[in-house]
């Protein structure tokens, strides 16, 4: 494959936002839209070694999360890195995560890479103290008073293509010709995550239309709420406005 089948097949199977743009020889650079929390950009490279190429982040992720002075080493913070890097393949070289690129399919290995370093980033939300909200379960309450019980899925996962749960939705609302994909956005990173799952639904040819439910919209970082707006069908700012939120599900329930 040349740099520009590479390119479509980026395309295909993450984002049409991907471009690929020569840096050296047997080296590229990976634009992708996805981000921290902070704004900053994943950094992906694609190069070549030996006979086979390789996705690496050149060391910026690890760098960027302990830029908050965590340690990695060991811990729940070392646990999680452990876990992300076994369930996507990727290697760790002295702080470089690496992925080789299995027989030219180069799509779903960016796929893979980026759905590892989106879980990494989520390390930064756990060296910060923070007040443990409520706003998980009263969004669940919510539904719960809204929709009955058989018109309901919480933690959905798509079964056959998903067995591992790596894609889960936060409720969805069966019974329309499209199921409401419900998610709950209390930061960034869920918003990012939301958007990501999404985008793998898309790719399964699977119909739905997806609703955000925000603790706090305003909250939330301009590129991963712009992300999450390509896809999403509907946003609902924050949990204030009960007789709102009732009406919409309401409606929801209603269409065939």
């Amino acid at each position: 494959m040349d740099s520009q089948d590479i390119e479509q097949d980026f395309k295909r199977n993450v984002c049409e936002q991907v471009r690929l743009l020569a840096r050296g020889l047997n080296r590229f650079v990976v634009f992708q839209p996805f981000t921290f929390n902070d704004g900053d950009h994943f950094v992906v490279i694609l190069r070549r070694e030996g006979p086979g190429w390789v996705l690496t982040d050149e060391g910026h992720t690890l760098m960027h999360v302990q830029y908050e002075e965590m340690d990695l080493t060991r811990g729940t913070r070392y646990n999680i890195l452990q876990e992300t890097l076994s369930a996507f393949s990727v290697e760790n070289h002295d702080g470089e995560l690496r992925l080789h690129v299995p027989h030219e399919r180069f799509g779903d290995a960016l796929y893979s890479f980026l759905q590892a370093l989106n879980k990494i980033s989520d390390l930064n939300f756990l060296s910060r103290e923070r007040v443990h909200s409520t706003f998980m379960e009263d969004a669940r309450a919510i539904i719960e008073g809204i929709v009955p019980e058989p018109r309901r899925y919480f933690g959905y996962h798509e079964p056959t293509l998903d067995p591992d749960e790596h894609y889960v939705v936060d409720c969805k609302i069966n019974g329309s010709r499209r199921p409401n994909f419900v998610f709950f956005i209390p930061n960034a990173y869920t918003c990012m995550n939301a958007t990501i799952v999404c985008h793998q639904f898309e790719r399964w040819h699977k119909p739905f239309r997806a609703t955000g439910l925000f603790e706090d919209l305003a909250e939330i970082s301009g590129r991963a709420l712009a992300q999450f707006s390509d896809v999403a069908y509907k946003q609902i700012p924050s949990l204030g406005s009960p007789e709102r939120i009732e009406r919409y599900f309401l409606e929801v329930l209603a269409e065939a």
